[in-house]
């Protein structure tokens, strides 16, 4: 889909991932559209070559009309941010 990104990092869970942008007033949501609102692995990320493990902590954001390159950056360093504290809690990669 047009301005929609989709992408997993190596360990993180996206549900931990979505508490923590969320605090940070970013909307994202975990999955593919396909699959929202189901704990199972999104079947599209699965046949797109995703391990169930990387489809179930795939992270998906979508940028709109509205959206300025500074929200973009936000984004950016907030998601590395998170992602960087989530490793060091569970001792990840």
């Amino acid at each position: 889909l047009p301005s929609n990104v989709n992408f997993s990092f190596a360990g993180i869970a996206g549900e931990e991932l979505l508490m923590l942008l969320d605090a940070r007033g970013i909307c994202a949501s975990s999955g593919s559209a396909c699959a929202s609102g189901s704990l199972d692995p999104s079947h599209v990320l699965l046949a797109i070559g995703r391990t169930p493990q990387l489809a179930r902590g795939a992270l998906r954001l979508t940028i709109g009309r509205s959206t300025t390159e500074a929200d973009i950056a936000y984004m950016i360093e907030a998601v590395q941010e998170s992602v960087q504290q989530l490793r060091q809690v569970h001792g990840g990669i």
